[in-house]
């Protein structure tokens, strides 16, 4: 057995975690609880700070479960990158963006790999968690870590594990989702699966880097063509009357050959938005086209200018203009009972509406005010609700249907509510004020 072995095979493994954030910090809280001890990185000193004062970053881990990790002295976290050197694992967690073209943003992927391999030493596993394109690990990870002198699946290992959250999900958690693995040689895909079955409880070991690379981003394609069926389908029934939600309701009770999506706003989250266009951008260095794809995205894209062009169609029955209207969105997340606001359809909404002229304001119970993001800066703060506050918008549009909130009441006191997530399917009375988007 190899140092590394010796050490998965006592619990003795130090795992490093290479980005705290919604990925990372899931994944650091199952192995601590699992009794491995877990260096937590990341470039944010205030993130570090609150880490270790035994608070969380995120709502899908609560404080008491970070206090816990930080008690039993099984969690540390650090922005001190010479660390990674006491790690035997390091599993990376950083976002994987798009620039404007619509092309792979790899720069955390790229600076993350030239800091670990400052420190990189022999028996080290290094695992990428980020969602990429296929031939990632092999043609991009590989070059810069071997600039050491370090050979790939002879001095150290390298493995791809594409992470699989699910904010929000009460059904399956980090420990219980299913992980696919896959080594750049058959010792590393070895020794991924023996470190990740410390802390996961079911692994699926593929054939190669490229095999696992290629397994999330097929999850996500097949999400996002759907969801654009979904949407397409929405908009035809509207012009034809149809409502497009009774019709979904009515085909799920088929017990086979048909699973539900659903309509929305627009594509949200760091995932279904972003990693189809990495599939097509390394599919056109085969001279292949992604059709479906580019489609999908097409029509995924567009929702957020249906959906405004809607407000403005109920606005003007009523005999008001959107410019100088004042507007209020319901939910900033990019899903129900969230704090995620990562690619959240609720910001383009609300930089759709000001451009028009629109006063917006918003409410989310779980994002009490936006952040800067790549793309956004609203230096917005979440407006609390009450029946006079209500009363004062011309419109309330319902961009995600947190189960926080009381649509009956909403509806009540609100002059119009445009929902674009069925939220008030339940409401009885005040039908004549719901525009369904």
């Amino acid at each position: 057995m190899s140092d590394l072995e010796k050490k998965i095979a006592s619990k003795k493994v130090v795992v490093g975690v290479l980005g705290l954030g919604y990925v990372g910090l899931p994944l650091a809280r199952e192995f601590a609880l699992s009794g491995v001890k877990v260096l937590g990185f990341d470039i944010d000193d205030k993130k570090v700070k609150i880490l270790n004062s035994g608070r969380s970053i995120i709502k899908n881990v609560p404080n008491e479960v970070v206090r816990k990790m930080v008690k039993s002295g099984k969690f540390t976290a650090t922005s001190d990158m010479s660390q990674i050197r006491k790690a035997d694992a390091v599993l990376i967690c950083v976002p994987t963006p798009l620039t404007e073209n619509r092309e792979p943003d790899m720069q955390y992927v790229e600076g993350s790999c030239r800091t670990i391999a400052k420190y990189l030493r022999k028996e080290h596993l290094i695992s990428l968690e980020s969602t990429t394109y296929p031939g990632t690990t092999r043609e991009l990870m590989k070059p810069i870590l071997e600039e050491t002198g370090l050979k790939a699946g002879k001095d150290f290992y390298l493995a791809f594990s594409p992470e699989r959250e699910d904010p929000g999900n009460k059904q399956y958690s980090t420990r219980t989702i299913p992980k696919v693995v896959g080594g750049l040689t058959p010792k590393c895909r070895q020794l991924a699966y023996q470190v990740y079955s410390l802390a996961i409880q079911k692994m699926v070991p593929v054939s190669s880097v490229e095999a696992a690379e290629a397994t999330k981003i097929l999850e996500n394609v097949y999400r996002c063509i759907n969801i654009a069926m979904v949407n397409e389908l929405k908009m035809v029934f509207d012009r034809m009357g149809i409502d497009v939600w009774e019709v979904i309701r009515a085909a799920s009770t088929k017990p086979f050959g048909y699973h539900p999506f659903y309509p929305g706003p627009g594509l949200g989250g760091h995932c279904i938005p972003i990693d189809p266009f990495y599939l097509t951008w390394k599919a056109r260095q085969y001279g292949m086209a992604t059709r479906f794809i580019e489609l999908a995205g097409e029509i995924n894209t567009g929702m957020p200018h249906y959906v405004i062009n809607r407000v403005m169609e109920a606005l003007n029955e009523r005999k008001k203009s959107l410019k100088g209207s004042k507007v209020l969105v319901l939910g900033l997340a990019y899903k129900p009972d969230i704090d995620d606001v990562r690619e959240s359809p609720s910001l383009e909404l609300i930089e759709l509406l000001k451009e028009r002229g629109a006063k917006v304001d918003y409410n989310d119970p779980y994002v009490p005010r936006t952040h800067k993001m790549r793309e956004y800066d609203l230096k917005m703060t979440s407006r609390p609700l009450s029946a006079a506050m209500l009363r004062g918008y011309d419109c309330v549009l319902i961009s995600t249907n947190h189960s926080t909130y009381d649509y009956e009441w909403i509806v009540r006191h609100s002059k119009l509510v445009v929902d674009t997530r069925n939220a008030t399917a339940g409401v009885k009375g005040g039908r004549r004020k719901i525009v369904k988007a």
